[in-house]
């Protein structure tokens, strides 16, 4: 499948980890086959590397830092003169709905009280029934 994301874009990531979320970075680069991509500055992972020799270049050891691959649909590209309009926009969005949030959980936890139905009778159990009947009999055999 195409990718729609190339290098050089600038991407807002929207799901993922929470010190990631809308974290805005450059696709460095792009994993067709996986549909994966690369953004700077998001998803740092650490390594552990073992030092190692190969080609007559020594690796030094030590925990290297770098950006690890995200999914595809996981970004969305962001226009860079729309960046902060959209930014101001989804702040002011999310205030307004966590306080419309608070009020309607209190309004409804009242309506759930004042339509409760009545309580039903209780219902007789064949354990009571049963006993019941076994001392009537022995009142009818006494009785007669």
């Amino acid at each position: 499948m195409k990718m729609k994301i190339r290098e050089g874009d600038r991407v807002r990531v929207m799901r993922g980890a929470e010190e990631d979320k809308d974290k805005v970075g450059e696709v460095i680069r792009v994993l067709p086959k996986e549909n994966r991509v690369v953004v700077q500055g998001v998803n740092m992972v650490k390594k552990h590397q073992k030092q190692s020799q190969s080609g007559g270049k020594t690796i030094p050891a030590g925990i290297r830092e770098f950006e690890a691959p995200i999914h595809a649909s996981n970004v969305a590209v962001v226009d860079r003169e729309a960046e902060k309009e959209s930014k101001e926009a989804r702040k002011a969005s999310k205030a307004k709905a966590d306080s419309a949030k608070k009020p309607a959980a209190k309004k409804t936890a009242v309506k759930k009280a004042e339509t409760k139905p009545e309580a039903k009778k209780p219902v007789k159990k064949a354990a009571d029934t049963k006993a019941k009947t076994a001392g009537s009999k022995k009142k009818a055999a006494e009785g007669n």
